[in-house]
């Protein structure tokens, strides 16, 4: 089990009754005395992970109830989000090889606003881009890469529907996040006009406007994915869900490419062949792969800076960093 091990849950623990009926109600094991080892994951929220001893039966519990100040209401409604769209991507029959989303087990308001999750053990994605970037292990990331083309090109063909995309709503929050730049002293006001002078530019790119909605994954990060055998993944964390253009997640698959070669090696051409290989896995899928790339490459630099500055905006990486961030995404926004 990954994640620091922390001890057992207490059997006077309202928890405990809780992991005892997901137990039962769930898995079909009536044990008179379970024991549930805690151990603490990372991730935005309070995130944990429970092996019951005697079963090697594991389950994910993940915490809302700090998210917003303790604030109930909120805590229910993002708990509650999460639950629906996971049950509505496994609707589409993203469930078990090669496509799987995670299952919500249930959701408990009252042990602070607990959701319990199925427990996927595989490699995150983010281990395989550090195993090329540090190991050299290319091929690996390359095949991971085919694999999660594959996965997000059947997710968004299963789940489009008739209306199109409004880039408007990415506009509004790229405006969001330059903004939160700008008050984070990450960027100057010269660098907020003229990222919003490029940001208008492709307001009027008709390509932006020409795709058809889908169901995002909205957190496209490489936490948020996970590789079992063959082509297997997974998906987790769909807290962000959504309904948009298929670029808000490719795009963001590739910005974070970009982001992890030109961090761990300072060099961002290290990720063009990666990128590359992505895009055209992902258009490989589709009726006419050509027209797909052509469409996908099109829209991408906007999608890829959208997510550079996004990244540029966390306090746990430099100044320094961020501004190279930034100056990316323009290069990027200036393409055409």
């Amino acid at each position: 089990m990954v994640g620091k091990y922390l001890g057992y849950v207490q059997q006077n623990d309202s928890l405990y009754e809780f992991l005892q009926r997901l137990l039962r109600d769930r898995f079909g094991i009536h044990h008179v005395h379970p024991a549930f080892r805690v151990f603490r994951l990372s991730g935005s929220n309070e995130v944990y992970a429970y092996e019951e001893k005697f079963t090697g039966i594991c389950m994910i519990g993940k915490f809302f109830g700090t998210m917003f100040g303790w604030d109930r209401d909120k805590a229910v409604a993002k708990a509650s989000q999460e639950y629906e769209s996971l049950q509505t991507l496994r609707g589409y029959n993203l469930v078990g090889s090669p496509h799987h989303v995670i299952q919500p087990l249930g959701l408990n308001p009252d042990i602070n606003c607990v959701l319990a999750l199925e427990y996927y053990s595989g490699e995150q994605f983010s281990h395989a881009i550090r195993r090329c970037i540090f190991n050299g292990d290319c091929g690996h990331l390359y095949y991971r890469l085919k694999a999660l083309a594959y996965f997000l090109a059947t997710q968004h063909i299963r789940t489009t529907n008739d209306n199109g995309v409004d880039f408007d709503s990415d506009r509004r929050y790229f405006r969001r996040v330059i903004g939160t730049l700008k008050n984070g002293r990450r960027v100057e006001q010269c660098d907020v006009d003229e990222l919003s002078w490029l940001s208008d530019l492709w307001q009027d790119r008709s390509q932006m406007w020409d795709d058809n909605q889908v169901w995002l994954h909205g957190d496209a990060t490489p936490a948020n994915f996970l590789f079992g055998g063959g082509m297997d993944v997974a998906a987790i964390d769909l807290e962000r869900m959504k309904r948009g253009d298929r670029m808000f997640d490719v795009g963001r698959i590739a910005g974070e490419l970009q982001h992890a070669f030109m961090v761990g090696t300072g060099d961002k051409f290290r990720a063009e062949p990666f990128i590359g290989h992505f895009l055209w896995e992902y258009s490989c899928h589709f009726p006419d792969k050509q027209a797909t790339f052509h469409s996908i490459t099109k829209r991408n630099p906007y999608y890829m800076a959208l997510n550079l500055l996004r990244i540029a905006r966390n306090d746990y990486i430099t100044s320094d960093y961020s501004g190279k961030l930034v100056t990316q995404a323009k290069e990027l926004m200036r393409a055409y």
